[in-house]
């Protein structure tokens, strides 16, 4: 999944602005440059959409970039591309092996149990809450 973003550029006295205008309210800014900058909106990306599957809100599919450079509030910016690792909004099922104490494995199963879940769909639960 690749997402436009519109970065506009520092100096010495002001930090590199990046804007993801698919994602309302995503942004970043950094003051080393614009490979960081361009660093910095991946880590504001995945944090939105963490944010975003948290409170079921619906993940905005990515826009033309050439769409995007038309809006006259990024007139003048530059723009980049940043790759989303697609399997962070995947739904499909993996199998997976974990290797764990008979002892977690018991304490596990009977947690999972009292909340009406299978081991997978506890750990799981586990894992979205941490």
């Amino acid at each position: 999944m690749r997402y436009a973003i519109a970065i506009e550029p520092g100096n010495e006295k002001s930090a590199w602005g990046v804007v993801v205008p698919d994602l309302p309210g995503c942004f970043s800014a950094s003051n080393d440059g614009l490979e960081e900058a361009i660093d910095g909106a991946q880590q504001a990306i995945e944090l939105w959409m963490e944010t975003a599957l948290d409170t079921q809100q619906e993940i905005p599919k990515p826009s033309a970039l050439r769409d995007l450079q038309k809006k006259k509030d990024f007139k003048g910016w530059t723009w980049a591309i940043v790759e989303i690792d697609p399997a962070f909004l995947s739904d499909e099922i993996e199998r997976v092996n974990i290797t764990l104490p008979k002892k977690i494995l018991v304490r596990l199963d009977a947690k999972a149990k009292k909340a009406g879940e299978n081991r997978s769909a506890f750990i799981a639960h586990l894992a979205l809450m941490a």
